[in-house]
Parts: structure tokens; sequence; C-alpha cells
């Protein structure tokens, strides 16, 4: 491209991410917009509270749109509306729903999902006044919504200090999801200790808690440790899934052991276990670690054979052949994880933008990835 036509493609793309813009730089003038466009968002989630409300007036909407549901509350939380959240989950305490457990379970999960523990605790601690009786399947709801909301450090004093103020006898779903909440924090120990205490109870360890100790021993690094769980694991007769196989696959990965990762995936093959992309991923992963364009090509095209890639795929992919400069693939992969909407591709055009390929830029952007508000970083 000689430098009259680079100037002229530059300009054009500058071009389309300026068009839309107003040619005024007055950031008083650029306030005002951002003011009224967050009033007008405001209304437009006050007005869809209202709807809200006013469709639980159904019983069948009550009962039957569950993930309208979810799907409020969600739109809600992202805007960071969680007074209408309260407003409209508060409303339900109004019909004969909530003297039933499994309606009031599904307000404490989504007022935990909306990372709002403490109105969670409230409405459970409610329950006896609003004349429903509260069982294990609410506590373990409660134990949930602290994991959704990210508040782990409450859940081992919930389970040591709560069941039996209510008179509640945890099961294993409890335990597994406070086995969780150590492991996110990191508490790897304390996770572990609770085994013993759910052994003591009577229960066994299942499927969900092994795979939950593993996936936490593994992402740590603490390979040794997570190999002793998966001992324990077949000493309890508990057969691995393919998430078990997952999670060592990662921990061997991310500590760059890639031959045992090999040999690990060879064993799930041996015993019948089909890789999922997660598993693909892991591997691709691994050579991409390693700089291993051969084997990252290879494990690719074996993906693609059963699977669709995923986002954590395509931006593995992407940044690492990008930095092969193996940019036709990455322009290939970047075209088609956007047109999944998986991704929005503003870092790879940046990148294009930087080794002055211009007219692929060009055409990412006009294949319709300026609606994603992309930020550029032009070369000066």
């Amino acid at each position: 491209m000689s430098k009259a036509t680079e100037a002229s493609s530059f300009r054009r793309l500058v071009g389309l991410f300026t068009s839309s813009l107003s040619s005024t730089t007055d950031n008083n003038i650029t306030t005002a917009i951002t003011s009224s466009k967050s009033k007008s968002e405001t209304r437009k989630l006050q007005k869809l509270a209202s709807k809200f409300k006013q469709c639980s007036e159904s019983n069948k909407f009550r009962n039957n749109y569950k993930k309208t549901y979810a799907l409020t509350v969600h739109r809600l939380a992202s805007a960071k509306q969680f007074s209408l959240i309260d407003d409209i989950l508060q409303h339900q305490k109004k019909y004969k729903e909530i003297c039933q457990e499994g309606f009031v379970i599904r307000l404490i999960m989504l007022y935990g999902k909306a990372g709002m523990f403490e109105y969670a605790q409230k409405l459970f601690d409610e329950m006896p006044e609003l004349k429903c009786d509260r069982t294990v399947k609410s506590f373990n709801a409660l134990l949930s919504a602290v994991v959704h909301s990210k508040k782990f450090d409450k859940a081992g004093k919930l389970l040591e200090q709560l069941p039996e103020k209510v008179g509640i006898e945890p099961d294993l779903i409890s335990y597994n999801t406070v086995i969780k909440a150590f492991c996110e924090m990191g508490s790897m120990d304390s996770a572990f200790s609770v085994v013993d205490t759910l052994e003591k109870k009577g229960l066994g360890p299942d499927i969900v808690t092994f795979n939950t100790l593993l996936d936490g021993f593994f992402s740590k690094g603490r390979i040794a440790d997570g190999e002793e769980i998966w001992g324990l694991m077949e000493r309890k007769n508990v057969v691995p899934n393919i998430r078990s196989y997952n999670s060592k696959l990662r921990g061997l990965v991310s500590e760059n052991m890639m031959l045992k990762a090999v040999e690990m995936w060879e064993e799930m093959e041996s015993k019948g276990i089909q890789p999922d992309v997660h598993s693909y991923t892991a591997l691709i992963t691994g050579y991409c670690n390693d700089g291993n364009l051969e084997q990252v090509k290879k494990w690719y095209s074996e993906l693609k054979k059963s699977f669709l890639p995923d986002r954590v795929t395509y931006l593995t992919l992407i940044s690492f052949l990008r930095k092969e400069n193996e940019l036709e693939m990455a322009l290939e992969l970047c075209k088609e994880a956007t047109d999944r909407r998986l991704i929005a591709g503003a870092a790879f055009i940046d990148g294009l933008v930087k080794e002055l390929r211009i007219e692929e830029a060009i055409q990412l952007v006009e294949s319709g990835l300026s609606r994603y508000a992309l930020k550029l970083k032009f070369p000066s």
C-alpha cells in the first residue's frame, strides 16, 4: 500500500468512528448528553419495574415466568438499580405464593444473583412472619446467595451457627456450597476440612464435592494436593467425570506440565471419557503458552471437528496468533467470533491499526463491529 493510499485509508477508518459524533468537543455539552442518556435509561428501567409489578398481578406470570423474573433482575442489577430490584421483589410479598417455600427460595436466589445478600438474609429471617416454613432447601438457597453475592466469608459462619438456631439439619448440598465458598476465597484447607465435617454427620462426599475441591486446588497451582484429592475420590468409589478431568488438565497446563497434560488426555480416551470444548481449550492454552504454533493449529483443528469454540478459545487463539504474526488466521477467527457475538473485536482491530493493516481494520468495522463502541488507540 502506498503512503498516500495508506493515509487515505487511515482517514477513512478514523471517520468510521468519528462520523457519528458531534463536531464539538465542548466538555459541558458532552456531559449534558451523557446525563440526558443516563436519565433516559433510568426512566426506562423504572417503567420496566412498574410493568413487572403489573404483570405480577397475574397468577400465571408469578408461577410460569421464572425466566422473566431472572432476566428483569439481571437487567436491573447490571444498571446497579438495586432499589428497583428490592421494590419488585418486596412487591411479591402481597401474593399468596409468599407462604410457599419454593416461591420464597426463588426470591432469595434472585437477591443473591443481584449481589444483595443482606436482603436475601432478611427475607430468610422473615419467613416465619410470612407463615412460610423454613427447611434445608431455603437454607441452601441462602448459602447459594452467599456465593453469588461473593460474601464468601459468611458461608462458614452460617453453616456453623444458623442450622441449630432455626432447627434445620444441613444436607450434602449445604456442605458442598460452603466448600465452594471456601475455594473461592482461596481457603483450600478450610474447604477440605468440610469433608471431615460432613462425614462425621453421616454424609458422604459426591462428585460435586470432589469436582469443587479439584477445581480449587488445581486452579491455585496446588498440583500435589489436587492429586491427593483425586486419589481420595477414587478410594471413595466416586467416578471422575469430564469436569474432573478438565480441572486437572487446566491445573497441569497452568504449571506448564504439558507432557502430563497429554498423558491425562490419553487416559481420558482410554477410559471412554469424551472431551468437551473446555478440554480442547485447556490444551490449546498450554501450547499457546509454550509458543508451539504447530500444536495450537493441530488441536484447534481437532476441536472444530466436534465443537464450536467458546469465547475463551477465541480470545486465547487470537491473542497468540497476533503475537506469532499469524494475522490471516487471527482475522478469520476474529470475524467468526464477532459474527457469533462472542467478542467485540476492539483489541484485534487496534492491533491491525498498529500493524498498519488499515484496510482489514476497515473491513472489520464495516462488517458490523462499529456497533460495539470501540475505543482505539491510533498511532500518531
